[in-house]
């Protein structure tokens, strides 16, 4: 292995999310470079699939996990450093959202669950990579954001305002975790194909739209974030923290 091909042998890295999409890409990507990977999700039927998409192996741990769960996130970390001996790595990547109207007409209820999913996970993944990583005076969490947390967009509100809250958690975790030796950043991606976002890149009139407005000319796919997520995970990136950069064919720059 060559570059960036030998920085993660041996490394332990939990990707939450790590059964589909992004997640599932960037857990592809972090085994064929020798890592030990732990995937969690909601679901163990998409656990099993894919652990068998990914090959298996003993480099490989998947464990149910609903990350807005205390207890069951609490279990997920203690599983990882039992399995594989530590942690180095916290890959933030689960994201989720619900049809909802304006802000002002949404239901609490909805409300609770959509800042659960994206915000409240990644804060209780965090607080307990954090705890570890303290103990080893080293490691980094990279947390996926998006760029809905930088403009408001119909039927996206809560989603972005959680999303917002995950560049602001990154930035405070980042100065807090400096004197440990832990780097903290996010990756923002705009509209990225998969199956989260399908409703929008599966009906021709919406996609038009979508792409009519990223000067790239075309939607992401799950290989476009892999580049920057592996080296902000990376040794390569130890005085870079507090960031969030956007991966989005430059649609935030007009």
């Amino acid at each position: 292995m060559k570059g960036m091909d030998c920085v993660f042998a041996e490394r332990v890295v939990v990707v939450t999310g790590g059964s589909r999409g992004i997640g599932l890409e960037l857990a592809r990507n972090l085994l064929a470079r020798g890592a030990k990977v732990v995937i969690c999700g909601r679901k163990p039927e998409n656990l099993t699939a894919a652990t068998e998409a990914l090959g298996g192996g003993e480099r490989l741990l998947a464990v149910p996990t609903h990350v807005a769960r205390e207890a069951e996130v609490e279990k997920l970390f203690q599983r990882a450093v039992a399995h594989f001996g530590g942690l180095d790595v916290l890959i933030n990547n689960v994201g989720m959202n619900l049809p909802t109207a304006s802000v002002a007409d949404t239901e609490p209820a909805a409300w609770d669950k959509i800042i659960a999913g994206n915000l409240t996970g990644t804060f209780l993944c965090s607080r307990q990579a954090a705890r570890i990583m303290r103990a080893q005076k080293q490691g980094k969490i990279v947390n996926i954001s998006s760029t809905a947390g930088h403009r408001a967009a119909p039927g996206m509100g809560i989603y972005g305002i959680a999303k917002a809250g995950i560049e602001m958690l990154t930035r405070v975790l980042a100065a807090e975790l400096a004197p440990f030796n832990i780097q903290v950043n996010a990756v923002a991606p705009g509209m990225v194909r998969t199956d989260f976002s399908k409703p929008f890149w599966s009906t021709p009139e919406i996609c038009e739209l979508i792409v009519k407005a990223i000067p790239a000319g075309r939607i992401a796919e799950p290989v476009d974030l892999i580049p920057l997520v592996l080296f902000l995970a990376s040794r390569q990136a130890d005085y870079i923290s507090g960031q969030t950069i956007a991966v989005d064919g430059g649609a935030l720059a007009i």
